[in-house]
């Protein structure tokens, strides 16, 4: 039975929803991961454990951003050579792509557990969570690995259309590190041990299945085992494309490192208040990455097909999904905020923290969505330097100065937090002014005209 879905043809907006639900409800389960580690934590151990917890997300973001981010070079040059019909690039793509996440998740794994101290110290972390954060993250990246290979086996899948495959893994996955959870935690008092542990496991389970289905498969992305390594000249085509994306993640992750260490600075209920609220922007913008995958598969495949106009509708359909999306939850969370931030924790100075900080982010969340849909576009057209030096200076360089500024002016959390919506206003405008003056399209698009 095939399990792949060309989006070359048919209702534009069908084909991006029906690829961007199971995305939605996957990325929705992933973050349940982390969710569910911080409501027991948050509950069952204390805020300091909260704190370590969270304050490890932007450390285990930076590793992880770098390697998913190379690995979208993967999903763009297989969507091409799928949308083009070339099987036999798709086929040597796809076991180029696993040989890559095997060398790179290894590699994240052995630098997390090495390093886990020297970063966690660079951040300023507090003495008191220093050494619960230290634990969480070495336990954590000792399954690194098999996150890496899952999440890059389902770009393999969503480059080819087939982005509901990996859905039931996840749900098995995160409905497995639930029960974990609860067992080492509540049962065993394992502490933020067995937190990481729980993870490790559940990330184990959907990486045998996917490996499973893929070796399983009849359809084109077949993978054997036998035949895992790097074809003639596509890891250097894969690292061309996907390279930038990657170091887009890094320097993204190495921003958010610079806002945590400043958060840091306002003790640990703050740092607890952050962290919950990221759980919580973690259901707003896994949904908004969602449609930003949607559309570079979307544009992928159209290039590789030489259906350019059909690009430019996507990107519009594309667009007005996330907008729609961001402003009715940025509603709903303002409504709710002090409710759902209770989820996690029922220290009053660590809601209102919580609360404060969703104030900066919910009502302008559909900034970023745009964002995303604009610069998913132009990486699915293979001009992913061009994204990247977008995303790079809004949402790193900028910000970082504008919070070395804000905190040399005032030592106030809302200078960082205001940070984050004004560099997504740079953003717009940068992507806004390539898309109109700029090549952003592939050079036979011009050439046609």
């Amino acid at each position: 039975m095939k399990e792949q879905k060309t989006m070359t043809e048919g209702s534009i907006w069908k084909n991006i929803l029906y690829f961007s639900i199971p995305l939605i409800l996957g990325n929705l389960f992933q973050q349940l991961y982390n969710t569910v580690d911080s409501i027991i934590v948050g509950n069952y151990i204390g805020s300091e454990a909260l704190a370590a917890v969270g304050g490890s997300g932007s450390i285990i973001n930076l590793l992880v951003g770098f390697c998913i981010g190379a690995s979208a070079g993967a999903g763009v040059v297989i969507s091409q050579f799928f949308g083009a019909g070339n099987k036999d690039g798709v086929k040597e793509a796809v076991h180029t792509t696993v040989a890559i996440a095997i060398a790179a998740g290894a590699a994240v794994s052995v630098a997390g557990m090495l390093l886990a101290p020297l970063m966690l110290r660079a951040m300023g972390t507090p003495g008191e969570v220093l050494a619960p954060a230290v634990s969480y993250l070495r336990v954590f990246f000792g399954g690194m690995l098999f996150s890496v290979i899952y999440n890059m086996s389902a770009g393999i899948l969503n480059a080819v259309g087939n982005s509901k495959r990996s859905l039931i893994y996840l749900i098995i996955a995160a409905v497995s590190n639930i029960f974990l959870d609860l067992l080492f935690v509540v049962v065993f008092h394992m502490g933020v041990v067995g937190v990481a542990l729980a993870t490790d496991i559940s990330q184990l389970l959907s990486c045998v299945f996917i490996i499973l289905f893929l070796v399983r498969s009849r359809d084109v992305y077949r993978l054997n085992i036998r035949e895992i390594r790097f074809y003639k000249n596509l890891p250097g085509r894969i690292l061309k494309i996907g390279l930038p994306t990657g170091v887009q993640n890094i320097v993204i992750s190495l921003s958010n490192i610079v806002v945590q260490s400043s958060v840091n600075s306002f003790g640990a209920v703050a740092m607890a208040g952050f962290a919950a609220y990221v759980k919580i922007d973690g259901f707003n913008i896994l949904p908004v990455l969602s449609f930003s995958m949607a559309a570079t598969t979307f544009t992928g495949q159209n290039v590789g097909a030489g259906k350019y106009d059909r690009v430019k509708k996507g990107m519009r359909v594309a667009v007005g999904m996330t907008v729609f999306y961001t402003i009715f939850t940025g509603i709903v969370l303002m409504v709710f905020a002090p409710q759902v931030m209770r989820v996690f924790t029922g220290q009053e100075d660590v809601i209102a923290y919580g609360v404060y900080i969703l104030k900066f982010f919910c009502p302008f969340y559909w900034m970023i969505g745009i964002l995303n849909v604009l610069t998913g576009t132009i990486r699915g057209t293979g001009k992913t330097l061009q994204a990247m030096l977008i995303v790079l200076f809004s949402m790193c360089i900028f910000r970082v100065f504008w919070i070395w500024g804000s905190m040399r002016i005032s030592h106030e959390i809302s200078g960082v937090m205001l940070g984050y919506p004004v560099s997504w206003v740079v953003g717009l405008v940068l992507a806004f002014l390539y898309m109109w003056k700029g090549k952003w399209m592939p050079e036979s698009y011009y050439e046609s005209r």
